[in-house]
């Protein structure tokens, strides 16, 4: 049971190395939150970006994730409500930052709530058809004939590409935080970079919100 050839492990570890270091909403979000409160941020959002991602993977296995690829109707729902959230989101931090420019007082730090930074990164995923109708097309082309029950081989590939994840976010989310620290010295520079993550996220909302099926 589950026994592949090499080729098929190189193969789909390729594919799940590329697919982690591809730029995304999750990707923006959790260097966001690194940027924002340090390591600790970044951790909180890149553990509910893979929670979120589990259960996209546990939707896949139950064919669950079927009913986004043909419900015109679901799709469309889940998506305009994952846009509005992240151009929330981004709308949050530019309003922020225009606020304390504007008191001509130098910005707090934001307070970290390591679980309302879990929470949201579960929901950005999770808000994301693209997402869940990808593994529905991804997962697939890596089940083999007679190596297990295909329910099975999809959730073992899903939960294979969050730990492949898990060797790859956590080093950039460390060298973020170096970098970040560095600028937050610097308020000028830390005006930039909070409008620019806000930005970023109104930007992928609408992307998301223009975004179809296919």
């Amino acid at each position: 049971m589950l026994d592949y050839s090499l080729v098929h492990w190189m193969t789909f570890l390729s594919a799940a190395v590329l697919l982690n270091l591809s730029p995304g909403p999750d990707m923006a979000f959790v260097l966001g939150q690194t940027a924002r409160h340090g390591p600790r941020g970044g951790f909180a959002a890149m553990f509910g970006v893979w929670s979120g991602a589990g259960l996209h993977v546990l939707m896949a296995a139950l064919g669950l994730s079927a009913v986004l690829a043909t419900s015109a109707l679901a799709f469309s729902i889940v998506k305009w409500v994952g846009a509005a959230y992240l151009v929330w989101m981004g709308l949050q931090a530019l309003f922020a930052r225009s606020t304390s420019d504007a008191s001509g007082e130098p910005s707090k730090p934001a307070v970290l709530r390591r679980g309302e930074v879990y929470r949201q990164g579960i929901l950005i995923s999770l808000l994301n058809p693209k997402v869940a109708i990808f593994f529905l097309a991804f997962l697939p082309q890596f089940v083999v004939e007679g190596a297990g029950a295909v329910s099975l081989q999809l959730a073992f590939h899903g939960f294979l590409i969050i730990a492949v994840a898990a060797v790859i976010e956590p080093p950039l989310v460390l060298a973020g935080a170096r970098l970040a620290k560095a600028f937050r010295g610097n308020a000028r520079i830390g005006g930039w970079l909070e409008r620019g993550l806000g930005a970023l996220f109104v930007a992928l909302g609408v992307r998301l919100a223009l975004s179809g099926r296919g």
